[in-house]
């Protein structure tokens, strides 16, 4: 429950922004810069802040970006790490997943890749609460709908 203090100086938002951008690779180029431009939001401000939040991760990688963008043309983003699916086709050395999942096997991965995978997704924010078996689990799923069988050991 909030309190009055934090309902009275909550900012008004004016939008929020669902972007996929390069790790390090934020310019104010298309994608970046037509989607905060239209807000009047700060670009070379947000490319800087993501590209230094995102050098730890290899470039080129794939990052889900939300920005909350306020009517006085402030903002605020959350980074997440890359989605479930570029991790597991990484890790299986593949373009993409099966054309028939469930009838055509693409390739198969051990449980110590998809344990390996739910570590990083762990630190997530909309993970951090959850249990690293349940993360697995999902992750499983995610492989079977890709057509990646999941084997105990690879031979």
């Amino acid at each position: 429950m909030s309190t009055l203090k934090e309902i009275l100086t909550r900012r008004p938002v004016a939008a929020t922004i669902r972007l996929t951008v390069p790790a390090g690779g934020a310019r104010p180029a298309p994608p970046v810069g037509p989607a905060l431009g239209q807000y009047r939001l700060n670009l070379m401000a947000f490319c800087k802040d993501f590209n230094a939040r995102t050098q730890k991760y290899k470039p080129d990688t794939p990052m889900a970006v939300t920005i909350t963008a306020f009517k006085d043309n402030t903002f605020e983003f959350t980074v997440k790490s890359p989605s479930v699916t570029w991790y597991l086709k990484k890790a299986a050395g593949i373009e993409s997943g099966s054309g028939r999942p469930g009838h055509v096997i693409a390739t198969t991965l051990s449980v110590r890749h998809i344990y390996e995978i739910a570590k990083i997704k762990q630190s997530d924010p909309y993970c951090q609460y959850m249990s690293l078996e349940s993360i697995s689990k999902s992750i499983i799923g995610t492989a079977n709908t890709m057509g990646i069988k999941v084997v105990k050991d690879l031979d």
